[in-house]
């Protein structure tokens, strides 16, 4: 974290000539002390306030043409609306998947099987609080809830068979490309990114699935706190070839 906001304060030079824009003065603030952000350097406040002016256009962009049909879900300035994509990756996504990575697909499906229409696995309190883990995942023993004696692993891209886990199963793990600007100021809605490839970098939680309006989703559990998108979770596309890479590295524990 020391060494980005380093660079940070090494480009402040490089942007000294931006100007940001007076109008927006209440608004900074206002946001600033709803998320009590402060800042120890006020070069550093003064390029955080250039790259939230970035974000808020580009917000308010994207929701003028979500209110014209154009897009399934709206997006909001949160916590993370004065971080650069690059930053949120760097702080906040550790998941690295190795290109060589031998897989053991042990699950068995049963194609045959009625699933139901739609899975929330929080309504049968299954699933944990929404946690802010501020930087990147770390292991601690001290919270584990239970022994897990091993991992069962889907196959490659295969939203059907993701979809009968979960609904059979329970939640599962799962990889996601979330370095899009869309999906950290995600707010509400059926995330659907043109840009999202299927090189995961982040790992979530699928606790459910449904539909909103006629979009199919996948209900996931994130890990940025209550003050990302619904209460800390995101609705993705589901079955649109593997949207953002969720069905690639799907896994969940045996207790």
């Amino acid at each position: 974290m020391k060494r980005l906001v380093c660079v940070l304060l090494v480009c402040s030079s490089a942007v000294a000539q931006l100007h940001k824009d007076p109008t927006l003065d209440h608004h900074w603030h206002l946001w600033k002390k709803t998320y009590g952000k402060q800042y120890k350097e006020k070069n550093e406040e003064a390029v955080r306030r250039l790259i939230w002016e970035k974000n808020l256009k580009f917000v308010m962009l994207h929701n003028l043409e979500h209110s014209m049909g154009m897009h399934s879900y709206d997006l909001g300035m949160n916590h993370l609306g004065d971080m650069t994509s690059e930053e949120v990756m760097s702080l906040m996504s550790s998941l690295r998947v190795p290109s060589q990575w031998q897989r053991n697909i042990t699950y068995k499906s049963n194609p045959n099987r009625i699933l139901p229409d739609s899975v929330d696995w929080r309504e049968k309190g299954c699933v944990t609080e929404v946690k802010y883990q501020d930087q990147k995942c770390q292991y601690d023993s001290k919270y584990r809830a239970a022994t897990c004696s091993k991992y069962t692993e889907l196959p490659y891209g295969r939203e059907d068979v993701l979809k009968e886990a979960v609904a059979n199963k329970g939640p599962v793990s799962v990889g996601v490309d979330a370095r899009h600007p869309s999906f950290f100021l995600y707010r509400s809605g059926v995330y659907y990114e043109p840009s999202c490839t299927q090189n995961v970098n982040h790992g979530v939680l699928v606790v459910g699935y449904g539909d909103l309006n006629g979009k199919e989703y996948w209900l996931v559990k994130n890990s940025w706190g209550h003050n990302f998108g619904e209460e800390g979770y995101i609705r993705m596309a589901r079955n649109k070839g593997n949207h953002c890479g969720i069905a690639s590295f799907p896994s969940y524990p045996e207790i």
